[in-house]
């Protein structure tokens, strides 16, 4: 896990570069590198050590030749048993999985990708074509943002790394119309900002004499259709069950400490009882987080999972000031908007972590979009990509004119013969699991620990995508399957229990302890340079209906307080 940067460009600034690797030195404070093909490219490297730790595994990473040059971000799970393939016809120097996947892209070329059980998302330089190729991993789990500067192609893994070296820097006003109009957050090629986007997941880009082509190679609809033969009940449970074992197993492959989050629900449930299968893992840290708030605290569930398994628990708690300084800090390192106070919290686990030298968590992310989590899956009523029902969360009234001519309903494909299929689709390559990853990728990162997704192997979310609804919904129960699962592994009232949404007292919050907060960001957004973005008479309205207690939904306020910040910050 670490931070990737790039320019290719006739007069490639290493004092530029170095401006990036700064801009994204908390992705990786171990090492930073960079390698100069002159009057062609700059490469740069922010390294986090989690496997070889030794110095020979530095990025900038060269191959024997001296003709391939990579910068990585991220791991390749399968590693070993690559090595063990290639080894006939590469000779290895380091233990890393770093090495393997540029040997992989020297003897496989572009169909190394689909030989990778991992996340990751890398950039490697060619110095005898002069040509630049990259790609990123099936679901985007690590992010690789790129932008054209006149002739320059530049590249990194966070957006601010970019805007260092760019001189204009505006917001992308479509981008920002539909996050306050239908809570997008973009499409999976776009960002907040004009001309810095993203490489889409699944995808890979060559860049050579000024000519950018992208290409799709994780092609998710051909491997649902491959996977057409439908298997009894059992066996799927079973075939399941074994893919679940193998995909934790590969992930606690390590050379740090590592650790994993937990909150008191299924998934939780599930990694948990997964990782104490395994007896040398048994001890190992769970991290959860609190507001002391009973009325949204997982505590009880969280302490009856624990009481089963005697992992070590370390509790960290999140209160109204803390948020405050939160709120600041994540703000700069998500770049963009993000999820709200929920995420604050989660951000405490991180920091928690890395006082403690952990240096990798799993986490439970991906189960819901697999199996049918959510209650807009079988509750056509709500089917709002929040899913909070018929009333709306967000208040077009306060947009001004002038912005709202930007907004354009966002729409989604739909590439299955079914609505189950394709609302699970669009969750997790255009709504739920990008903004998730995204999110907290930047929290983690801001604390130097990598995260890491054994839900999102995608040997299991294709298996699991594949199956028929009866296999994910049945008398009104979601994730039918895993509960099914679960129950042969954990205490029956987890495996029962309804889904509970990661929930924290931010509509309380927002409209007390935090007020004062609030009221100061929506003035800023008045005194500022897009206040002609809203009618501030409507905001005011909204503001005080929200302080006389219509608080059915509080993100629209989180929206005005995030965008504020962001966009008036320097």
């Amino acid at each position: 896990m670490c931070g990737i940067a790039g320019i290719i460009s006739e007069n490639p600034r290493l004092e530029d570069l170095k401006k990036m690797l700064l801009m994204q030195f908390h992705r990786g404070p171990d090492n930073t590198g960079n390698y100069i093909d002159e009057g062609f490219s700059a490469l740069g490297h922010n390294r986090l050590s989690i496997i070889d730790l030794s110095s020979e595994a530095n990025q900038p990473f060269t191959d024997k030749t001296n003709r391939f040059h990579l910068t990585f971000n991220g791991e390749i799970y399968n590693y070993q048993e690559l090595k063990s393939e290639l080894k006939s016809k590469y000779s290895f120097n380091t233990s890393s999985d770093t090495e393997v996947l540029l040997a992989s892209y020297t003897i496989w070329g572009r169909n190394c990708l689909e030989k990778f059980k991992g996340m990751f998302s890398f950039a490697i330089w060619d110095n005898k074509e002069k040509s630049l190729f990259a790609a990123r991993d099936r679901f985007g789990v690590k992010p690789f943002y790129y932008s054209r500067r006149s002739e320059d192609f530049l590249f990194a893994s966070e957006i601010k790394a970019i805007k260092a070296v760019r001189s204009e820097n505006q917001p992308a006003k479509k981008v920002w119309a539909n996050y306050f109009s239908y809570g997008s957050y973009g499409m999976p090629w776009e960002t907040f900002y004009q001309d810095i986007y993203q490489l889409p997941a699944g995808h890979c880009l060559e860049f050579t004499d000024g000519k950018l082509e992208i290409h799709k190679w994780y092609n998710f609809e051909e491997k649902i259709a491959e996977q057409k033969n439908l298997l009894s009940f059992e066996d799927t449970k079973g075939i399941y069950f074994e893919l679940l074992k193998k995909s934790v197993s590969l992930r606690f492959r390590a050379d740090v400490p590592i650790a994993f989050n937990i909150s008191g629900g299924i998934d939780s449930s599930l990694l948990l009882s997964l990782v104490n299968l395994y007896e040398d893992k048994k001890n190992i840290n769970a991290y959860t987080f609190y507001t002391g708030d009973p009325n949204y605290d997982e505590l009880p569930w969280v302490q009856a999972m624990v009481d089963q398994t005697r992992n070590p628990l370390k509790k960290v708690k999140l209160t109204p000031e803390s948020s405050m300084e939160l709120f600041l800090k994540i703000s700069q390192h998500q770049d963009e908007p993000y999820g709200g106070i929920p995420t604050l919290a989660y951000s405490e686990i991180f920091r928690q972590a890395q006082q403690d030298g952990v240096k990798v968590l799993l986490d439970g992310q991906g189960m819901d979009e697999q199996w049918a989590g959510y209650d807009y899956y079988f509750r056509p009523e709500e089917a709002t990509i929040q899913g909070l029902g018929k009333k709306s969360p967000f208040r077009k009234n306060v947009l001004s004119a002038e912005l709202t001519k930007y907004t354009v309903k966002p729409e989604y494909p739909e590439l299955f013969d079914n609505r189950l299929q394709n609302l699970q689709y669009r969750d997790l390559f255009y709504t739920k699991i990008p903004r998730a990853l995204r999110f907290n990728d930047r929290i983690s990162m801001a604390y130097s620990t990598e995260l890491r997704e054994p839900f999102l192997d995608h040997h299991l979310v294709e298996f699991a995508f594949s199956q028929p609804e009866k296999y994910k919904i049945r008398n009104g129960k979601q994730k039918y399957m895993l509960r099914e699962i679960l129950k042969e592994i954990a205490p029956e009232e987890i495996a029962t229990s309804p889904k509970r949404a990661l929930q924290t007292p931010q509509r309380e919050w927002l409209g007390n302890d935090l007020k004062e907060m609030v009221r100061d960001y929506l003035d800023r957004f008045k005194k500022s340079g897009y206040s002609d973005w809203f009618d501030h008479n409507e905001i005011d309205k909204e503001w005080h209906k929200y302080l006389k207690g219509e608080q059915n939904s509080s993100f629209h306020i989180w929206q005005w307080i995030n965008a504020a910040q962001l966009l008036t910050e320097k």
